[in-house]
């Protein structure tokens, strides 16, 4: 049995208000692959970018190198190409650039069929009020869920 591999960017959800949510395939060589099973991977400071010709690329992702590859190892920061529908991407790449949102990735993972997925998103950055309305209401929750479980 193979374990779950889900590798999330916990930053995204605090840095950008998610609008709309995508899941894309990725183009990887064999030894990412193997790293990304051995949970070798972050997408911390990674975002995603159009190029000239309209295809999407996850950039900064990390994924380590693979210990047991030879000279035909993975660079660790490489760009790695995002596949997509034509329309989803069309729309995506008007939105970019009309509305001025940006495109981060959320969790990468597995799937039943073994191929590696990156969920992403459309996203618009929040202010710094809205940072500190998010942690305000975050620590207001832990306090009521501590005095709910001393209640009990």
């Amino acid at each position: 049995m193979q374990k779950k591999i889900n590798i999330q960017n916990k930053r995204a959800r605090f840095e950008f208000e998610l609008l709309d949510k995508y899941v894309a395939g990725i183009v990887l060589t064999g030894t990412e692959i193997k790293s990304i099973r051995l949970s070798k991977a972050s997408i911390a400071e990674s975002f995603c970018e159009f190029n000239e010709r309209g295809e999407l690329f996850v950039i900064n992702m990390y994924i380590e190198e693979y210990a047991h590859g030879t000279h035909y190892n993975h660079k660790p920061r490489s760009e790695r190409k995002l596949l997509l529908n034509k329309n989803e991407l069309r729309k995506l790449n008007k939105e970019v650039k009309n509305v001025g949102l940006t495109i981060v990735p959320l969790r990468l993972f597995i799937n039943d069929r073994g191929l590696a997925k990156m969920e992403i998103a459309l996203a618009k950055g929040k202010k710094m009020y809205d940072k500190r309305e998010t942690i305000k209401d975050r620590d207001n929750k832990r306090n009521l869920d501590r005095i709910k479980k001393a209640y009990k």
